[in-house]
């Protein structure tokens, strides 16, 4: 009927997600081998992954909910929510707690010719 996940395992798997994405984001490592990590990944996808919290520990939590998720619903749930205790655990120990924001620019990026694929009314 699915899994029985107890406080305490939801508790120790929150903890491993955050301890894991906080790692690969925010620390240096031994022989500084995470900021290098950081710098070979770059400007491309997996370097934009590393700097923001909120995307890695999504990353970082499917693999956990995929080996304890037993069934096609469960296991999403499981996903949102151990990324979510790791980002609860994130901004209630880190000094800045506002979550990330997107850019605002004030003028478009492009001429009011061009038809802009983010948007989605009119």
């Amino acid at each position: 009927m699915g899994t029985h996940l107890s406080f305490t395992g939801l508790l120790i798997v929150w903890l491993a997600v955050w301890r894991i994405t906080h790692l690969l984001w925010g620390e240096d490592g031994p022989a500084d081998i995470f900021v290098r990590l950081r710098k070979l990944a770059g400007d491309g996808f997996f370097g934009r992954l590393l700097d923001c919290f909120y995307c890695l520990s999504l990353w970082i939590a499917l693999p956990f909910a995929w080996v304890l998720g037993t069934n096609w619903y469960e296991r999403p749930v499981f996903w949102f929510s151990f990324s979510g205790g790791a980002i609860l655990l994130e901004r209630a120990t880190s000094k800045d707690s506002a979550p990330p924001s997107t850019p605002w620019r004030a003028t478009p990026t492009h001429s009011p010719q061009e038809e802009d694929p983010n948007v989605l009314l009119r």
